[in-house]
C-alpha cells in the first residue's frame, strides 16, 4: 500500500465518527468535511448538506474532457462507525490506522471509509489522467451504523437518478474470491421495556408471588425466537425463496461448519451448520442484543420489577417490516402475563433489497472484476442490511454491491481490519468499474436488452 495513500486514509480513520453516540455528532460532520474536501482535490464539487438532522456528503466529480453526454454512476458509502468498545480487547488504537502483518487495522477500515476511499481514490486518479468516462455522483450519508434513512429520503426526493451505483459495503468469500450481492435482508430494531411492580422487592419475602420484570421479559422474547432454525409463522410472511439456481450455488460456498467454526462461533442447533446459507441469506431471524435489568454483576437478592432489552430482526427478501412489525407486537405482547406493563419502541427499520442479476450494470461489473482481479465474482445473497439498496431499486438504478473486507475482517468488533494489499486492489477495481460504465446509454434502465 502506497505510503501516501496510507497517511490519506489514516486521516479519514482518525476521525471518531461513531454516529451510535450523541456526543460524537460533530464528529460524523468532521467525516463528512473529509469526504467532501478529497471530492473538491479530486476536481470536483461538493457540499455537506444537513438532511432533517443528519449530514449527507453530496458532489459531483464530471467526467473527463469529451464525454459531455457521459452516463451518470452514484457513489455511495457511509463515513460513521460502529462504537469501537469494548476498547480492552484492540490490540492497537481503534482510531489510529496500524498495519500489523500485512493487515489495515482501525475503526472503519472494512466497514466502510476503507472501501470508500477505494471508490474516491479510483476516481481521482482516472480524472487526473483525464480518463474519466462517467459523471460520478457523491451520494453518501452518516448514519447507515444507526438506521441509514437520511439517504433512502434523499433518493427518494432527488429527480436527477442515475444510470447505475456503485456500492463499496461488502466482502469477499475468502481470498481471492470476490462476491456481488443481489440481495440483502431488510430490519427492524425495537426497544422493549418491561415493568411489572411499583419498585423492586426482597427476593426472599416476595419471590415465588410477584412478578419478576426478568422472568417477564424472557418469556415473552421466547414467543418470538427461533425453534429448530424457523421463527413463528407469522414472522415468516412474504419470504421469496431461492431458486434452485441459487441452492446450488450456495452449495458450492464455503461449508457453513467452516464459517462458523473460522469465526469462533457455535451452532445454534444440530441443522445450522448444514443450513447456514439459508438461514443468513433467505430467512428471517432475531437476535436479542441486549439485555438490562437487576443486578447482574454484584451479588443483590433483588426481585427486579423492570427490565429492558434491545431486538433486531432480519428481513427475509420480499418481507415488509409494515407487515412484520405488528405480528411482532403481538406475540410479545400476547406472551407477557397479566399485570405486566410491556413497553415496545421500533426504533428503525429498513427494507430487504434485490438486485437484478441480469441488469446490463451487473455483467459490465463482472467483467471488469474479473479484468482487475483476475477472478469473476460470484452472485450471492447477502445476510446483512443496507437501507439503500432498496432505494435504488425503486428509482430503477441497477447497483453493484461489493466490498473486499474477509470474513476475518472483525467488521462491529474489536481489531477491525482489512488486507492492506486490498486498498490499491479495491481501487483499480473501482477504477475498472468506472471505465466499463463509460459505455452505459445515458439516461437508459441500466438493463439488459428485453427486461
Amino acid at each position: 500500500m502506497d505510503q501516501a495513500w496510507f497517511e490519506e486514509l489514516s486521516d479519514f480513520i482518525r476521525i471518531p465518527s461513531v454516529s451510535a453516540d450523541s456526543e460524537r455528532a460533530e464528529d460524523v460532520r468532521r467525516a463528512g468535511d473529509w469526504v467532501c474536501e478529497f471530492v473538491r482535490r479530486a476536481g470536483g464539487e461538493a457540499e455537506l448538506r444537513d438532511w432533517q438532522g443528519h449530514p449527507l456528503a453530496l458532489g459531483e466529480i464530471a467526467a473527463s474532457a469529451g464525454n459531455a453526454d457521459a452516463p451518470t454512476v452514484i457513489c455511495y458509502g457511509h463515513f460513521d462507525v460502529q462504537p469501537p468498545a469494548p476498547l480492552d480487547l484492540w490490540a492497537s488504537d481503534p482510531f489510529e490506522a496500524t498495519v500489523r502483518d500485512g493487515r489495515l487495522y482501525g475503526r472503519g477500515v472494512a466497514d466502510d471509509k476503507g472501501q470508500l476511499y477505494m471508490q474516491l481514490k479510483a476516481a481521482q486518479e482516472l480524472k487526473a489522467r483525464d480518463a474519466l468516462p462517467i459523471n460520478l455522483r457523491i451520494c453518501c450519508d452518516g448514519e447507515e451504523e444507526t438506521g441509514g434513512h437520511s439517504i433512502v429520503d434523499f433518493l427518494a426526493a432527488d429527480e436527477r437518478g442515475a444510470d447505475a451505483c456503485v456500492i463499496f459495503d461488502a466482502g469477499m468469500l475468502k481470498r481471492s474470491v470476490p462476491l456481488f450481492n443481489v440481495a440483502t435482508r431488510g430490519l427492524i430494531y425495537f426497544h422493549i421495556r418491561v415493568r411489572t411492580g411499583a419498585r423492586d422487592f426482597h427476593s426472599g419475602i416476595f419471590g415465588g408471588a410477584a412478578l419478576n420484570a426478568l422472568h417477564v421479559l424472557v418469556q415473552m422474547l421466547d414467543a418470538v425466537l427461533a425453534k429448530d432454525g424457523r421463527l413463528p409463522e407469522p414472522l415468516r410472511a412474504g419470504i421469496v425463496s431461492p431458486t434452485e439456481e441459487e441452492l446450488a450455488a450456495w452449495a458450492g460456498l464455503t461449508p457453513g461448519a467452516e464459517e462458523l467454526a473460522g469465526q469462533g462461533a457455535r451452532p445454534m442447533d444440530a441443522k445450522a451448520e448444514e443450513e447456514f446459507y439459508l438461514r443468513t441469506f433467505a430467512e428471517p431471524s432475531i437476535d436479542v442484543n441486549g439485555i438490562v435489568g437487576g443486578s447482574p454483576e454484584l451479588q443483590k437478592t433483588v426481585l427486579p420489577v423492570e427490565a429492558h432489552a434491545n431486538v433486531s430482526i432480519r428481513l427475509a427478501p420480499g418481507q415488509d417490516p409494515e407487515r412484520i412489525a405488528p405480528e411482532f407486537e403481538r406475540l410479545l405482547r400476547e406472551a407477557a402475563p397479566e399485570g405486566a406493563e410491556p413497553e415496545i419502541t421500533r426504533l428503525s427499520s429498513a427494507r430487504p433489497g434485490l438486485v437484478d442479476p441480469d441488469s446490463q450494470v451487473v455483467q459490465l461489473g463482472l467483467d471488469a472484476f474479473e479484468r482487475a482481479i483476475g477472478t469473476r465474482p460470484l452472485l450471492v445473497r447477502s445476510g446483512g442490511t443496507l437501507p439503500i439498496v432498496p432505494a435504488l431499486a425503486d428509482k430503477g438504478i441497477p447497483t453493484i454491491l461489493t466490498g473486499f473486507a474477509l470474513p476475518d475482517s472483525n467488521i462491529h468488533s474489536p481489531n477491525e481490519n482489512l488486507l492492506a494489499d486490498y486498498v490499491p486492489l479495491g481501487v483499480k477495481a473501482a477504477g475498472e468499474l468506472y471505465t466499463a460504465f463509460g459505455s452505459l446509454e445515458p439516461g437508459g434502465s441500466g438493463l439488459a436488452t428485453g427486461d
